[in-house]
Parts: structure tokens; sequence; C-alpha cells
């Protein structure tokens, strides 16, 4: 995600080892200011169980004009509050805000219900936010989800694309928490298979939360495109899009330039699906067991395993724990 230009990223985790994984993660575009108060950004609806705030004036006028924070369901409106109580003191002269918030159910491991995310956890994330490469796993808003079967978080992504304007950036943030069975290069990864003695008592469907970047010039309407593009990736991982599965997509731009024509546009496509089908998989491969509220436990990947299913499918040409 911060390989794009002027994209910022930043966790808080509050994880107590027992009751409590759960977290804030921020995504701040640092261009948002003085001069600049909003970017071209979309928003895409896979499924709308869920709650993302601010989505609907993002999707009618086409605009972004805070950093996009993630975090647990119950704790979606305290981390808007939250933002909000930032961006008015950015702008002491404003009088309308739009926060952006979003989040998935992370009440399998986390007492969701205890609602531990504060004013300062949300702040944190946003002021500790940097270009650097974003934490992924077990981390701010990933601290307590899990998707298809297994344990999950953040997973963040990019890829080069050349476009018109020379070679610009497409990255990718995912806070997994959804249904399936876990596929990778084609190859299914049932936890049933792999981790025989995993708890199944994990609730089916949950979310799904994508935040895609770029520096390529497009507009709200572009922007829309990939962020159906985006939740169209969730598919190669094996995700089962379930009744309940609240799967969101949200794109951006920092550009200010004319956008692209949308003959050009294929390769950002292209850029959309690879970038956030890596995210998806790093969110699984980076997180670690992890056992919560009233003892369910959901079981990290296993790596080794995975690659001998893969070797034995054809997809490796060398096997690293031969």
């Amino acid at each position: 995600m911060t390989d794009v230009p002027g994209v910022l990223a930043g966790h808080t985790t509050v994880d107590d080892g027992a009751d409590l994984h759960t977290g804030v993660t921020a995504i701040v575009p640092s261009g948002l200011g003085p001069g600049r108060w909003t970017l071209p950004a979309a928003v895409y609806t896979g499924n709308g169980h869920g709650k993302l705030v601010g989505s609907t004036q993002v999707d009618e006028l086409g605009v972004l004009e805070s950093p996009v924070v993630l975090t647990a369901t119950l704790s979606v409106f305290r981390a808007a509050d939250a933002l909000l109580g930032h961006l008015m003191e950015r702008r002491p002269d404003g009088l309308s805000f739009n926060p952006l918030v979003g989040e998935t159910n992370d009440g399998h491991l986390s007492d969701i219900r205890r609602r531990p995310i504060t004013e300062e956890h949300v702040l944190a994330a946003v002021a500790g936010a940097t270009d650097g490469l974003p934490a992924e796993g077990c981390v701010g808003a990933g601290a307590g989800t899990t998707a298809l079967g297994y344990k999950a978080g953040i997973g963040t992504s990019s890829r080069t694309v050349r476009t018109d304007c020379g070679t610009r950036t497409v990255g990718a943030l995912v806070q997994s928490n959804f249904g399936g069975v876990l596929t990778a290069l084609g190859v299914p990864l049932p936890v049933d298979e792999l981790v025989p003695a995993a708890d199944r008592t994990e609730p089916p469907g949950n979310s799904c939360m994508i935040v895609v970047a770029t520096d390529v010039p497009l507009d709200a309407r572009q922007l829309r495109r990939l962020a159906r593009r985006a939740v169209f990736a969730m598919a190669r991982v094996g995700a089962s899009f379930s009744s309940t599965s609240g799967d969101y997509a949200i794109a951006f731009t920092t550009s200010d330039q004319p956008p692209i024509p949308d003959g050009a546009i294929d390769p950002v496509f292209a850029a959309v699906l690879d970038a956030v089908e890596e995210a998806l998989l790093n969110s699984l491969f980076t997180a670690v067991t992890t056992t919560g509220v009233g003892g369910r436990t959901s079981h990290a990947v296993p790596h080794r395993a995975v690659v001998e299913r893969l070797a034995a499918a054809g997809r490796l040409t060398a096997r690293p724990y031969a």
C-alpha cells in the first residue's frame, strides 16, 4: 500500500493475550491538507452486511476527505467519532466532515462487546502512519480476524503498471475475515485437511475490507470500476461470498492530473486483481495461531503443508522443505 507515493499506513493493536485481540488500522493520504481537502475516490459494496461509516457520501460525491480507518464491528462508531475529532482539529472552520471507517467482526477471538477501542487508539494509528512497509498478520484491525478457516489479519501488496502517463503504482491493504476454502495458485487448501484438529466454531460469513490506493490519474467512476475488481479478487483465494459477509472495497487516487482514457485502464485492472489477491494471501500467511475469548483458537496456515501440496500439484518448481 505504501509503495504508492503519498500514502501512509499505521496500526494500533489491542491485545491482552487473553480475551482482547483487536485494534485499529489507518490508511492516511498525506496529500490531504490545506489546498487539497479531497481526493477522487469510490466505494464498491460486494455485499452490504456491514457498517462502512461515510460510504454513501463517498459514493455520491466521488471524493475522500479523511484517512480510511478499519477496526472491529462494535467499535466502528467510536472510531468514527475519534476520526471526526481529528478532522475538526485540522479544519477549525469546518461545519461538515465525512470520516470513512470500515470494520469486520472479530468477535470469534476478541470480546467485541467490551468495545475497547478508544479515541487514543485511533489517533495513535493515524499519527503513527508512515510510508514504511506496513506490518501484516495479527496487527491493528486484523489482530482478531479469521478467514477461510485460518487465522488471518492485515495484508498488503502493490504492483507497478505502465500507463499513458508513465509508470505508476497500485497498492492494496486488506482486513481479512471471511469464509470459504483457502485457495492458492488454483489449489484448494482446506483447513479440514491441513489442520484436522482445528476449531470448527468459527461463525460463517463475516467480512472483508479492501482499500486500493493508486497514483494513476482516474476519476471517481473509474475508481469504482477498480473497487469492483478488488472484490472480484476475493474469488481467487476461495471466498464463499456468503449472505452474512460484508465485502467492501474503497479505491482512491493521489493524482491530480486528468484521468486516463478508459481504453488504457485494463493494465490497472490487472494490477488491482493481482495486488489484492496477494494482499489477501499475505493476510493469512503472515498470521500466527491465536487463542482468544472463550478459549477459541484460530490456527495459522501450516506453511510446510501448503508448500508440499502446491508442489504435488505442480505449482512450484522448488520445494524449500525437501
